[in-house]
């Protein structure tokens, strides 16, 4: 049976991607500009046609060709165009030159012709002045033939069985004549007031499953603290132990009957995205003394507490912009910040899933992502939309060549043949600035 095809415009790591394919979708074509992204999508979705490239220099025909579609009908075209021109916590600026991205993701929606498509970003666009931006936005995707479900929806990944705080706006929309999407509903329920879960179930707050929490995410990972190797390498050669459900299924050893994605063969003995970061002793002391659930007062970073929620975790800037880390949580146990796969773990990414070897990609590449799991639910809605039933691939994929996660910007422009100052260049070190 031929699943269902989906296209990922501004694709990142792969976070979309993946929930997409978990809901029942073959990712046919990604596109993404940064060939270090570009290189850990190839990486992880080896089925799938990577483009590098900017989208505002491709068109709907580029596309297919370098996919290899031809005249295939597409089911859905789904993306984020990059939000940092409608962020809350910068200046929201109406005319800054980013914004002009989304109206690209229109143009390619309207020479696809996709039947339904997914915009994702942050809830900024729906505030302010930009309000405009996005009625205009709405009525250029009407203009093209297209319905969108209004009003549109900010959902928070912490209701979908990940365990972030995590707010994104989405737009759903078909081509007319096509059903139209619903938003999803609310799965699980967060933590009540720093109750505890079982806590929170006990006095019936909730008839919904609870969210898992930090301390589900990492109680079953080994202390990265305790190898020395890990200051040179992000693989650590030991394998997690114990832990619940969540943990279970994200290291692979638990049945998840709504994951139709293809299974991955990889190395279960070997885990990725653990680099060591060098805190200083002084940093180190002042984590130790931080209070689980508050905020650092000297790094400004927050600790987490192993019954709630994380922050929402958040990219930095690319090196066009400074290269700036964002703050990373300081571990509920360790006095120190937490690891990209730690990261990964509280964003609902499978332990098979790799990302760069280095700490400021791996984390940017995770902070850009959707989690997952919410992907997932905004991909089943679709899926009832299409009314196309999912069904489980019998073939298990091999990952790319793991050198895909270590190459440096010159090495994977060279591997998609692209300039390698598609993206200017870092101005700093390779690695974020000591706490």
């Amino acid at each position: 049976m031929n699943r269902p095809i989906a296209v990922d415009l501004f694709a990142g790591a792969g976070g979309l991607s993946l929930g997409l394919e978990q809901a029942g979708f073959d990712i046919a074509a990604a596109v993404e500009i940064d060939p270090i992204h570009a290189a850990i999508h190839k990486l992880n979705f080896p089925y799938s046609a990577v483009i590098c490239s900017d989208v505002k220099e491709l068109t709907g025909d580029d596309l297919r060709r370098a996919a290899g579609l031809g005249r295939t009908p597409i089911d859905a075209v789904v993306g984020g165009p990059p939000c940092q021109g409608f962020s809350l916590i910068g200046h929201r600026v109406l005319r800054d030159p980013r914004n002009s991205l989304v109206f690209h993701f229109v143009r390619l929606v309207a020479e696809l012709r996709p039947r339904t498509f997914v915009m994702e970003n942050v809830p900024g666009i729906a505030t302010g002045k930009h309000t405009q931006l996005l009625d205009e936005l709405v009525a250029q995707l009407e203009g093209c033939g297209y319905s969108v479900r209004v009003p549109v929806q900010t959902l928070n990944a912490a209701h979908f069985g990940v365990p972030q705080d995590r707010r994104r706006l989405f737009l759903l929309g078909s081509r007319n004549g096509i059903a139209l999407s619903d938003y999803p509903e609310a799965k699980t329920s967060p933590p009540l007031n720093g109750r505890r879960a079982s806590k929170q179930q006990e006095l019936g707050f909730t008839a919904r499953p609870l969210t898992p929490t930090v301390g589900d995410a990492l109680d079953d990972l080994p202390n990265i603290d305790d190898y020395d190797y890990l200051f040179d390498s992000d693989e650590l050669r030991a394998t997690p132990n114990g832990g619940g459900e969540y943990a279970l299924l994200l290291r692979g050893e638990g049945a998840d009957p709504m994951d139709f994605s293809y299974r991955r063969r990889w190395e279960s003995k070997i885990l990725t995205g653990c680099r060591r970061a060098r805190h200083t002793q002084l940093s180190r002391r002042r984590f130790a003394n931080a209070t689980p659930g508050t905020t650092e007062p000297v790094s400004r970073f927050f600790r987490l507490a192993e019954d709630g929620l994380c922050n929402t975790l958040r990219a930095g800037t690319a090196s066009d912009r400074g290269a700036f880390s964002a703050p990373r949580p300081i571990h509920p146990r360790w006095p120190r910040c937490i690891s990209v796969r730690e990261a990964a773990r509280i964003h609902a990414f499978p332990d098979w899933f790799r990302f760069h070897h280095t700490i400021w990609h791996g984390f940017r590449q995770i902070g850009n992502s959707v989690p997952p799991l919410l992907a997932r639910a905004v991909g089943e809605t679709l899926m009832a939309t299409l009314a196309a039933k999912p069904s489980r691939p019998r073939r298990h994929l091999d990952l790319g060549p793991a050198e895909l996660a270590r190459l440096n910007m010159r090495q994977a422009a060279a591997y998609f043949g692209v300039s390698h100052h598609v993206i200017p260049p870092r101005t700093r070190g390779t690695e974020p600035t000591k706490r």
